[in-house]
């Protein structure tokens, strides 16, 4: 019975690989696509040479996005978003959640702008170690989005990256 886009009905049987649908017809086109995966953290931190209510030690709920790219792989997957998460617990978390982050970060002032620049070094640099090389073969990072409160953010973007 043919049925019409929109109509509600009751799956009555899942697709079986090989009998309903070939293999060959799991990746639908090889072109680049963006994939995003966001996080939120807990630190504390205050900002030097600054005359403002910041350059006294305070925290924020941070919320990060990363807009990564690649080409499917035989089964339609750009990136795996679990191997972000992954390499956001492995390889960055551990520097930002519940830290001082004066301390953690590389010296510098712990502005937005300059957090986002490194965690998009971070991710970049994380993305090419042996471990995730594989399961990311044409992936790249293409923004990275720091949000210091809900609506305040900075954005690194990979062309910005490298044309400074």
């Amino acid at each position: 019975m043919e049925r019409t886009p929109g109509e509600f009905r009751i799956v009555e049987q899942l697709q079986v690989l090989g009998q309903d649908i070939a293999k060959e017809q799991l990746r639908y086109h090889r072109r680049r696509v963006l994939v995003s995966k966001e996080f939120t953290f807990d630190a504390a931190h205050h900002l030097h040479a600054y005359d403002g209510k910041c350059k006294n030690l305070h925290g924020h709920t941070y919320k990060v996005v990363f807009g990564i790219s690649g080409k499917p792989d035989e089964v339609g997957i750009t990136v795996d978003f679990g191997t972000i998460k992954q390499i956001w617990k492995e390889e960055i978390e551990g520097y930002l959640d519940h830290r001082y982050l004066n301390e953690t970060l590389p010296p510098m002032n712990t502005t937005a702008e300059n957090m986002v620049v490194w965690l998009f070094e971070k991710m970049e640099a994380s993305m090419d170690l042996e471990r995730y090389r594989s399961s990311l073969p044409e992936a790249r990072t293409e923004f990275v989005r720091l949000y210091e409160t809900p609506t305040s953010y900075a954005e690194a973007r990979r062309e910005w990256m490298r044309d400074e």
